[in-house]
C-alpha cells in the first residue's frame, strides 16, 4: 500500500462526509462549512496524487476565495429567511428524482472503476517536463490552447451577458441637479418636507457614532438623524439623556450671559 493509497482512505471518507453534510444539513452556513471541509479533503488528495499546483490552486482559489465569499455574502445578507416548498416549475420534483437516480448509478459505477484500478498519479506526466507546474503548463499552452482560449471567452462572454440582462434601461432621462432641487422644493410646497439634507448622526464632540442622534439648536434630539432600524432594536445612545444635559448647558450660558449684562 503506497502513500497515496493511505491518503485515499483517510480524505476519501471525510470527503463523503462533507458533501452529506453539504446535501442535509439544513442551515446554509453549515453547507458551506462542509463544502469548504470537504475542498480541503480533495486539495490533500491532489498532493498526495503529486498535482501540487492543483492542490494549491484548489486551497487558494477554490477554498479560500470563492467558498469564503459565499460564506460572507450568507453572513451579511443573512439566512433567517424560511425556504418556500411551494414548487414554481412544473415537473421539477420528478426531473429532481430522475438526476439523483442517475448521478448515485454514476457514482457506483466511479467507485467501482476506482476499486478494480490501481492508482495512478501524474509521476510520469511531471517527469516529461520536470515538474508539475511545468507539465501543467505545457498542456494548457500547448496541446490544449485553443480549448482554454475558447474556455476563456465563454467566461468573458457569460459575464457580458450578465451585466447587460442585469441593467436597468431608463425610459426616462436621468434628471439633474436643477430638476432634484425642483422636485425637493416641490415637496416642501406640498407636503412640508425639509428640503435640505438630513443633520448627520454621531456629531457630538464626545460620541463618534452613528447610534448618536443628532441635537437641534435647541437642544431637543433630531429623530431624522438615526437609522429606524436602531430606534427599533433599542441600540441608540439615550436621547433623553443628552438632551438634559445639553438643556443644562444652555441655562449655565445664559446664566452667565445674563450676569454679564447686569
Amino acid at each position: 500500500m503506497t502513500g497515496a493509497d493511505v491518503a485515499f482512505w483517510i480524505c476519501g471518507p471525510l470527503m463523503v462526509a462533507g458533501t452529506l453534510g453539504l446535501v442535509f444539513l439544513r442551515k446554509a452556513v453549515y453547507s458551506l462549512l462542509c463544502a469548504v471541509f470537504a475542498m480541503l479533503n480533495l486539495a490533500a488528495l491532489y498532493f498526495a496524487l503529486g498535482a501540487e499546483f492543483l492542490g494549491v490552486v484548489q486551497i487558494i482559489v477554490y477554498t479560500g476565495a470563492i467558498l469564503m465569499l459565499f460564506l460572507f455574502v450568507l453572513m451579511l445578507v443573512g439566512v433567517d429567511i424560511p425556504d418556500s416548498v411551494v414548487e414554481t416549475l412544473r415537473g421539477q420534483k420528478l426531473l429532481a428524482i430522475l438526476t439523483a437516480v442517475g448521478l448515485v448509478a454514476l457514482i457506483i459505477l466511479g467507485i467501482g472503476g476506482a476499486l478494480n484500478a490501481p492508482i495512478v498519479g501524474v509521476d510520469a506526466a511531471n517527469a516529461a517536463n520536470g515538474g508539475n507546474l511545468e507539465s501543467l503548463a505545457a498542456l494548457v499552452f500547448g496541446r490544449y490552447v485553443f480549448v482554454f482560449e475558447l474556455t476563456s471567452a465563454l467566461l468573458i462572454t457569460a459575464a457580458l451577458g450578465a451585466m447587460v440582462l442585469a441593467h436597468q434601461r431608463r425610459v426616462t432621462p436621468k434628471p439633474g441637479q436643477a430638476e432634484l432641487a425642483a422636485e425637493r422644493m416641490q415637496a416642501y410646497a406640498r407636503t412640508g418636507a425639509h428640503p435640505g439634507p438630513l443633520p448627520n448622526s454621531g456629531v457630538l464632540a464626545l460620541h463618534n457614532s452613528i447610534a448618536t442622534p443628532a441635537l437641534l439648536p435647541d437642544g431637543s434630539v433630531s429623530d431624522a438623524s438615526v437609522s429606524d432600524t436602531l430606534a427599533i432594536r433599542g441600540v441608540i445612545v439615550d436621547a433623553p439623556a443628552m438632551s438634559q444635559a445639553t438643556a443644562q448647558t444652555f441655562r449655565a450660558i445664559e446664566r452667565v450671559v445674563e450676569e454679564e449684562e447686569l
